[in-house]
């Protein structure tokens, strides 16, 4: 789990085993899709293709993939004609949880979720009782190793604090470290701005989306904590899910 309360095999699990891998392809191939239909298959224009090939690349996802997902979005070749869900739930002990997902057939998603819920002693809310405790942000993740120049000819890893002040100068909202991760948050329009900004100081980026962050965060002891976390490795096995935020504090 991160530090924003985000489970996410897409961002969070790059060690995973070839199995795991495949599965994650999938859910990237939906992501690639469904960006190149909304707003064109060439990431030069779209900024947010562009942000699911860079993950794709993490992944090391084969070339031939992208190309063939951005084909099918954009209707070159066919596919399943996919489109975007959010349901909003409760898990255990009240946690509040927003699911985002890809689906080619939403009454199958939704009958999917809700036995999956049901299961783990969940439920489905209704929309908007859940959203208002989510406000809506883009969250970088930069890697803390990465190397820029500091001085004049000299190639060196900033310093806790000079990597904070690269960052606000950037333009970030706020930043949180997470052991020795950082979390970057910005408004969701600056989010493309900022991870350029970054870029060109050649500062390292690990992802970059747009998330559903928690107003305020509850606290679980480890029994109550394992529960909900089960749920939501149920949730991320699904095909269909694509993200689970909740406002359980990590």
């Amino acid at each position: 789990m991160s530090g924003h309360s985000h489970w996410s095999s897409i961002k969070y699990q790059k060690g995973a085993a070839d199995a795991k891998r495949g599965k994650i392809f999938s859910k990237l191939a939906r992501q690639i899709s469904v960006a190149a239909k909304e707003k064109g298959g060439d990431p030069e224009s779209n900024a947010g293709l562009r942000m699911i090939i860079e993950t794709s690349k993490k992944f090391n996802m084969p070339k031939e993939n992208v190309e063939r997902a951005i084909k099918k979005g954009t209707g070159e070749i066919e596919g399943a004609k996919y489109e975007e869900i959010m349901y909003e739930a409760y898990g255990p002990n009240n946690v509040a949880i927003i699911i985002e997902g890809i689906t080619d057939n939403k009454n199958r998603t939704l009958g999917e979720i809700k036995q999956i819920l049901s299961q783990y002693n969940g439920k489905l809310a209704d929309n908007g009782s859940v959203k208002w405790m989510f406000e809506r942000k883009g969250v970088i993740t930069i890697n803390p190793k990465s190397k820029i120049q500091m001085v004049p000819n000299e190639i060196q890893s900033p310093k806790k604090e000079e990597l904070e002040l690269i960052v606000i100068e950037a333009g970030a909202d706020d930043l949180k470290w997470n052991d020795d991760i950082l979390d970057i948050y910005t408004q969701q329009d600056d989010l493309e701005k900022i991870k350029k900004n970054l870029e060109n100081q050649k500062i390292e980026i690990e992802s970059a989306s747009l998330d559903w962050l928690a107003k305020e965060e509850i606290s679980l002891d480890e029994n109550h904590k394992e529960s909900i976390e089960k749920l939501f490795e149920a949730l991320d096995e699904n095909d269909d899910v694509q993200e689970i935020f909740s406002n359980l504090k990590s």
